[in-house]
């Protein structure tokens, strides 16, 4: 009789983030299974400041807590803006390639956009809808499922 696991849904966690910025080479996430800690180092104050803006310092899955850790490539003194959210995204995801375009639109209210590659992202996730484990998905998903809650907009590029 086989044995079915599934996985818990704090590395599912990660593993989106993980993808999120895999195209990134000045990010690299790593997850601490004993510690149940996520250490995303960063090169770049700007970038690091603006990705640590953007994450949850902790995530809740039921009575397990996910700590996550954004670390700067060297300790400095740069403050995000967060009443610039162009700003705020467009360092977040400067030079990663899986995003096309980071934009606003001007209205009555600025509505600012990060545009992902129109890209289906697999990752092995014990996924019992697959027959390999995986879990196929849109980086803009992903976002969603990640990143705070800050008006910032998360799509696909429709080429």
């Amino acid at each position: 009789m086989a044995i079915i696991k599934k996985s818990a849904p704090w590395v599912t966690y990660y593993k989106e983030l993980n993808e999120l910025f895999r195209e990134d080479d000045d990010v690299l996430v790593i997850y601490d299974e004993d510690d149940n800690m996520i250490s995303v180092y960063v090169e770049g104050e700007a970038k690091a400041s603006a990705i640590q803006y953007l994450l949850p310092t902790e995530k809740k899955f039921g009575n397990v807590t996910l700590f996550v850790n954004v670390i700067p490539s060297n300790k400095g003194s740069y403050m995000v803006n967060a009443s610039n959210l162009l700003s705020v995204a467009t360092d977040a995801f400067r030079d990663n390639d899986a995003v096309v375009a980071v934009t606003d639109i001007s209205g009555v209210f600025p509505l600012v956009y990060v545009v992902f590659k129109k890209k289906v992202v697999q990752y092995f996730d014990d996924n019992l809808g697959d027959i390999n484990g995986n879990r196929s998905t849109l980086y803009e998903t992903m976002a969603k499922n990640v990143f705070n809650d800050v008006r910032i907009r998360f799509c696909t590029s429709n080429r």
